[in-house]
């Protein structure tokens, strides 16, 4: 083709793309016409004036609207924006108390003493009293200081933490066009990445009354990746903290006895793969004798009562899904509120689906208060004797009512979802699919989005937005009408959106599928999900499947077309972390483990750059102190290398946010250009 004639081919591209855009796309509005202001009453977030009553406000295709609710009365008052506005005042500063600042200083319960630190040092004063400090500790220097101490409620012990000081790595961010200046200007980042030396941190005990340290044996708690205060026990018998070994691989909460220093292990994770730290959860009951934990040793995460001093485990709940999250404990009549993944309250529901679950801690009997098939979002009353239940699915709108939190009854219809203006307009609602793993057992669950004024007879291009971190699922769960794939599904796309293993909210051995195996990215699971929607679907036409993600999800898009060439033809990836050497710590030690080995270079975009057959855009930002954008130029210098060809947008300016119309556009042109222009 001559170049006159390639450029008269490329303008005729343009008109029909933008043609296309124009149609699916309202630069005024900046919507598409899946538009929010045609849905009636969606989900709504009270705001609990007292235990019985709440405010809200919800939204119509004729503006705001504000309610008042009575749950003594059963009844809803319509509010004036202004009336509303003064309900919901806030007559605090907005300032939130601090468990400590800085040096202290840290007063002792009972206000006689404080503690300061000073000179790197802990100092002992009589409160308020300036100069009558007297030194408690004498090893604190600039490389190894004091930086924390905790009082025990009997006021004659604290338990201190002397931590490291290392000199982080920082990486240099490169701002080629400032908006106050002409010339660059460049930041210098703190940035630890994998393999890089971690601060120790010490964790003492001091007598008040001798002015002296308790010694005890502090060697079983280094190679940290951290150790975290804990907290006094009521009666004082004993401190606890929590380590992370590096690595990920073994957690403990251990407790410190506050005479002799003597310690032990309250509750212990141990993996040969990782445990996820972030979703350890821990409850201290009142009389300091037991821990309320949660564990994953028996492949699903559930809740155990812990004895603190010998460190027995009561196991309270059990089954194939998970406790997602504590929404409250009452110690004195002795029950717990939860979310969990669908109980198992309606045969065949999607597992991903939340629930809030009512747990008696002495019978171990569970009441599922949210029985629907749904996802409940809630909100609590101030004495948690009321709950607000917000609940929906992909393809079902949204549902408000008011219940009880004893036994889940309905006090009250608050509002339901109306979305009869927006199917008169033509939108077509998502279907939630489910079909068989790799392991041909288990269910991986996903969402299909269809175009407006769907036509089943007519066959539609796929494309797949994907984010497969292991640290959480990612298939959104609630009902929605405007979301980031709205304008791809306008342009005569179906977009998936699918949980394959390797993430969160699973069993644990779901989630393992990611150790050292970031590169996997459920892919396996993906593509058979797809395979089985189109098997059913005929309209669905996998023949040229693009894809596209953000940051892990921009990884996780070049490794499909690295790893799974034969499916996944066409991707854009954006601010992807494409070589986990090269990104932040805690995160990749998290999944690939420490220390560095072969794997991380398995799994490495960089290393596998000569694997690329598709098509490929690469997009991402000198400024993203995210994601190194050294991450995507190393990708970039490999392709370069392996004669490759590929698109890339390096943008001046941009962050690790990349979410603007511009960007979007080049997005949606690119898969446009090699996807439906074909």
């Amino acid at each position: 083709m001559s170049a006159a004639a390639m450029v008269l081919a490329m303008s005729a591209f343009a008109q029909t793309f933008q043609s296309a855009f124009d149609k699916a796309y309202d630069p005024g509005a900046k919507k598409v016409k899946a538009n929010a202001s045609l849905v009636y009453n969606a989900n709504i977030t009270p705001l609990w004036k007292d235990a019985q009553s709440f405010v809200y406000r919800t939204t119509d295709a004729d503006g705001a609207k504000y309610y008042s609710v009575d749950l003594t009365a059963k009844s809803k008052t319509a509010l004036t924006e202004a009336q509303y506005n003064e309900a919901t005042k806030n007559p605090e500063n907005g300032q939130r108390p601090y468990r400590w600042r800085g040096g202290g200083p840290f007063v002792s319960p009972d206000g006689k003493l404080e503690a300061v630190i000073r000179d790197n040092n802990i100092w002992i004063r009589e409160a308020g009293k300036e100069g009558s400090e007297k030194q408690l500790t004498i090893e604190g220097t600039d490389q190894d200081r004091y930086t924390m101490a905790f009082w025990s409620p009997d006021s004659k012990k604290i338990a201190a933490y002397k931590s490291q000081v290392i000199k982080e790595r920082q990486i240099l961010l490169r701002d080629s066009r400032p908006a106050d200046q002409v010339q660059p200007k460049y930041n210098w980042l703190d940035y630890a990445k994998p393999g890089d030396v971690m601060p120790q941190t010490t964790p003492e005990l001091y007598n008040i009354e001798k002015m002296a340290r308790v010694d005890f044996d502090t060697r079983p708690y280094s190679n940290q990746y951290d150790l975290r205060p804990g907290q006094w026990s009521p009666d004082s018998k004993y401190f606890t903290f929590e380590y992370n070994q590096r690595g990920h691989q073994l957690y403990q909460l251990v407790g410190v006895d506050g005479e002799t220093g003597e310690n032990r292990i309250i509750a212990e994770e141990k993996t040969d793969t990782f445990v996820y730290y972030n979703e350890l959860y821990r409850y201290y009951f009142k009389d300091g004798k037991r821990v309320l934990w949660m564990s994953e040793r028996d492949d699903w995460r559930h809740l155990y009562m812990v004895d603190a001093y010998t460190g027995s485990m009561k196991q309270l709940t059990k089954g194939e899904w998970n406790v997602r999250e504590i929404h409250y404990v009452n110690e004195e009549e002795g029950y717990i509120l939860m979310n969990a993944n669908a109980y198992g309250t309606n045969k065949g529901e999607d597992p991903y689906n939340k629930h809030l679950l009512r747990l008696d801690m002495n019978s171990g009997k569970i009441v599922d208060l949210t029985p629907e098939n749904a996802n409940h979002t809630v909100t609590f009353s101030a004495d948690h004797k009321y709950f607000i239940d917000n609940f929906s699915r992909p393809d079902m709108p949204w549902t408000t009512v008011a219940r009880s939190s004893a036994d889940g009854s309905k006090v009250m219809d608050i509002q339901k979802c109306d979305i009869s203006k927006l199917l008169a307009e033509g939108f077509t609602m998502p279907e939630v699919f489910s079909a068989k793993g790799r392991d041909g057992k288990t269910d991986i669950w996903g969402t299909i989005f269809y175009p407006y004024n769907f036509d089943k007879n007519k066959k539609y291009p796929v494309i797949e937005y994907i984010y497969a971190g292991p640290h959480d699922s990612h298939v959104v769960k609630d009902f929605a009408v405007y979301t980031r794939n709205a304008m791809l599904q306008e342009l005569g796309f179906i977009v998936v959106t699918i949980d394959g293993m390797g993430t969160d909210n699973r069993s644990k051995t779901f989630q393992d599928v990611a150790y050292k195996n970031l590169k996997d990215a459920g892919f396996p699971d993906r593509i058979l999900w797809m395979q089985a929607a189109a098997k059913k679907h005929k309209y669905m036409d996998i023949s040229n499947v693009g894809i596209y993600g953000y940051s892990a999800g921009g990884q996780n898009t070049l490794s499909g077309l690295l790893f799974f060439p034969e499916f996944y033809k066409v991707g854009v990836a954006l601010c992807g972390c494409h070589d986990n050497r090269m990104d932040k710590i805690w995160w990749n030690e998290q999944w690939m483990g420490w220390p560095i080995d072969q794997s991380y270079s398995e799994n490495s975009n960089v290393d596998n750059a000569w694997r690329l057959e598709g098509k490929l855009l690469l997009i991402n930002g000198e400024l993203d102190d995210n994601v190194d954008p050294a991450s995507t130029l190393q990708v970039v210098a490999e392709l370069v290398k392996h004669d490759k060809y590929f698109e890339q947008m390096y943008l001046p300016g941009h962050t690790h946010n990349l979410g603007s119309d511009y960007i979007s556009k080049r997005i949606f042109e690119f898969f446009w250009k090699n996807i439906m222009a074909e």
